[in-house]
């Protein structure tokens, strides 16, 4: 067997020792083995060999030491033994004396003095008080990019969870038997049983009730991902998406970049392929995501995914500000990345550079040269000219944004699209975002596991590995991955598998669940009252342009302080994909006016939940709007004064409690009134009736000059003149102006 072979508890026998002790040894060495039977590296084997031959030298060296001792205290015996009586008292043989009288208090000395090891006593007083106390002595790793496992500081008793997580975990997790987690949930009032799946909600109370905080994950296998270490930062190229109308060039954009690179002979400068590829420049390079305009972009956010750093939006000096370029400001504002105007087609008679900045002007996208934020460059794409600008104003952009990543880690990043291909299996177009993957790991994307068969360019150029902001091809999935999709390369195919089956889980309970998702004005309400909308986010689409200003208009004077009506979008047409899409990501209502949705919208429509909207007339849309609003509102209670009674007598009743015999001085007494007792003018008592009594009978009411029975709720210390009020509390509903 080689030494890279061996177990601890074997390298322990080779020398007598127990493997507890050999652990130790290691240990205190600055390895972190799990126990006796963890494989004993090289690196491990090499320290424990220098360790113990160190110690045998310094053995060697005491035992020489002591030898000379004993020699010299032999001598100095011998030469007291051959002085003879007679010579005690000379000079030398006291001399001899006092040596050996202080030998032996240097040795008395040292039998006494004992070595205590502070560190250890410590830690086992710590160990001992904890187990006293009933406290966790629980410690938190992290592994590192070199696979070395460092322990991390933070609270015992923080704890990772996930929505839908079920009680077997949880209890895991908090390191309790899942019997007392569900007898814990019993005494809640929750029936649960091991294997049931639990909401966020009352994953956090009942780990409130055990006295655990919650750190949330956002997604199966968050925990895996490496952290990025700041010491390991490098700048990453910026991931730009390019946006705008139909025809206005987009296309011939990315085509005059792509060909500008190519045939400036820089190789490999472009490693273009389905969905993205990179651009250098001056030195600098710059990744494209060529997505189908921002029906895909929205959909990657939909899931979660915010990849672009910068958005390209073009706009044609011939033709203008057009919906699908409103559109695309509206989905970029709401990822909330920074814009850069690609001002096209200069080279054209019709061409009007500053009715274009004029029309951006109003969709507050306001030049720099104006005054304003936005960068805008004039361009054509077919003749080149201000294309260098573009690219140029892009990693200028990118240097402001200051982006880094991590190469030294596992690479995580995003799916941008995937297919089935004949031969190859599921291909999957990759973006790094940070880390570094190759060939051979272990990779979970989405629900689905695998291991990086291939890495491949468009021109099927392998690649041994790729970094951050890389686009790449990648084979080995074992399924085909949606886009938006999380992609991470994990430790072992044990990891992945085991992380690809929690998600499916949770997608399958998730699906079973959605039905009680999505935005809708009767739900509004409810979800004003949780913290989780403080505003109503809508999307207006018309037959005309002019119903649409004129119903965006009217909406949007709907404000109050403290909820609002905001405008995602507005545009004329049907219904749409994009729309609905919009609407799913950013928790919006579709508002339609003279217009239907297409039936890929309605399709998407529910399945993601989204609410549309449909009106004919401008102001049922604004009633409608207007009443969701005014049920966020906090209704306006009032107490309204019914009636007073005069305590002339007290009755104490056996098992009941202290009764006024009262008179109805004003108004009327009902049984189910709230009640104040005033007694000189001070208020002492405010609560319910118990008992209302006319005689022996059980009154509903008892009128102004009558005399009846009032018991109070919980209160008994009732005296002759005082005053019993009776009120109502009414609610008034708010209205918005």
């Amino acid at each position: 067997m080689s030494d890279t072979s061996k177990r601890i508890h074997e390298v322990a026998k080779e020398y007598s020792i127990s493997s507890s002790a050999m652990l130790s040894v290691i240990r205190k060495l600055g390895f972190d083995p799990k126990s006796h039977m963890s494989v004993a590296t090289d690196e491990m084997i090499s320290a424990v060999k220098g360790k113990f031959a160190k110690e045998k030298l310094e053995a060697k060296k005491e035992m020489d030491h002591r030898t000379q001792v004993k020699r010299a205290s032999d001598k100095h015996q011998s030469a007291i033994g051959a002085i003879t009586v007679s010579d005690t008292k000379s000079p030398v043989a006291g001399m001899f004396r006092r040596v050996e009288k202080k030998q032996k208090k240097k040795e008395r000395r040292k039998k006494k003095t004992r070595v205590v090891n502070q560190e250890e006593v410590a830690r086992r007083f710590k160990s001992t008080m904890a187990d006293l106390t009933g406290g966790r002595t629980k410690r938190r790793y992290r592994r590192g990019p070199d696979g070395a496992m460092t322990e991390i500081e933070g609270p015992d008793n923080l704890i990772n969870v996930n929505e839908y997580m079920s009680v077997a975990e949880l209890a895991n997790q908090m390191d309790i038997g899942p019997a007392d987690l569900i007898k814990k949930l019993f005494e809640m009032g929750l029936m649960a049983t091991i294997n049931q799946r639990l909401d966020m909600d009352t994953i956090e109370m009942v780990a409130d009730e055990c006295g655990f905080i919650v750190n949330k994950i956002a997604e199966i296998g968050e925990t895996a991902k490496e952290v990025e270490h700041t010491e390991s930062l490098t700048p990453r190229a910026p991931i730009v998406t390019i946006m705008g109308h139909v025809d206005h060039g987009k296309t011939s954009l990315l085509d005059y970049i792509r060909d500008t690179n190519v045939v400036s002979g820089e190789a490999g400068s472009i490693t273009q392929h389905i969905g993205a590829y990179l651009v250098e420049h001056h030195g600098g390079h710059i990744a494209f995501l060529d997505t189908p305009g921002h029906e895909a972009f929205t959909a990657m956010r939909a899931r979660g995914t915010q990849v672009t750093d910068i958005v390209i939006l073009v706009v044609a000096a011939d033709d203008g500000v057009r919906p699908q370029t409103i559109e695309a400001i509206d989905h970029a504002r709401a990822a909330e990345v920074p814009i850069i105007v690609a001002i096209n087609k200069i080279d054209k008679p019709n061409a009007n550079v500053d009715n274009i900045r004029t029309q951006l002007s109003n969709q507050n996208l306001i030049d720099e040269s104006w005054g304003g934020k936005t960068i805008m460059v004039e361009m054509s794409a077919k003749t080149g000219e201000g294309v260098d600008k573009i690219l140029e104003m892009i990693l200028l952009q990118a240097e402001l944004l200051d982006l880094k990543a991590d190469p030294t880690i596992r690479g995580q990043g995003v799916v941008i699209d995937a297919r089935l291909e004949k031969g190859r299996g599921a291909v999957a177009t990759v973006l790094i975002q940070t880390g570094t993957s190759q060939i051979g790991d272990s990779i979970v994307a989405g629900p689905l596991s695998g291991r990086i068969r291939t890495l491949t360019n468009d021109r099927e150029q392998p690649l041994k590995q790729v970094g951050p902001s890389v686009p790449v091809q990648i084979t080995g999935l074992s399924g085909v991955p949606q886009a938006g999709d999380s992609f991470m390369s994990v430790r072992n195919d044990q990891e992945a598998k085991e992380i690809a089956t929690k998600r499916n889980q949770i997608k399958r309970e998730h699906d079973a669940r959605k039905i009680l998702g999505g935005v809708s004005l009767e739900r509004i309400f409810d979800r004003i009252k949780e913290g989780q909308v403080k505003e109503l986010k809508l999307i207006i689409k018309g037959d005309v342009d002019g119903s649409v200003e004129v119903l965006a208009d009217t909406l949007g004077k709907i404000v109050s302080d403290e909820v609002r009506a905001n405008i995602l979008h507005k545009g004329v047409g049907a219904v749409t994909e994009s729309d609905v899409l919009l609407a799913s990501a950013s928790g919006a209502v579709i508002i339609g006016f003279h217009v239907s949705p297409d039936l890929r919208a309605r399709e998407i429509a529910k399945k993601e939940n989204v609410d549309i909207r449909l009106y004919d007339i401008i102001y049922e849309a604004e009633k409608d709007v207007k009443d969701a609003l005014s049920g966020m509102l906090s209704p306006d209670i009032d107490e309204k004064f019914v009636g007073a009674a005069e305590v002339r007598d007290l009755f104490k009743v056996p098992k009941i409690g202290v009764i006024g015999g009262s008179y109805v001085r004003e108004g009327r007494i009902k049984r189910n009134d709230k009640v104040k007792l005033v007694r000189d003018g001070k208020i002492i008592f405010t609560g319910s009736i118990s008992s209302l009594k006319r005689f022996k009978d059980d009154a509903r009411e008892v009128k102004e000059s009558f005399e009846c029975g009032i018991g109070l709720e919980n209160f008994n210390d009732l005296k002759v003149g005082d005053i019993i009020e009776a009120f109502e509390l009414v609610e008034t509903a708010r209205t918005l102006t």
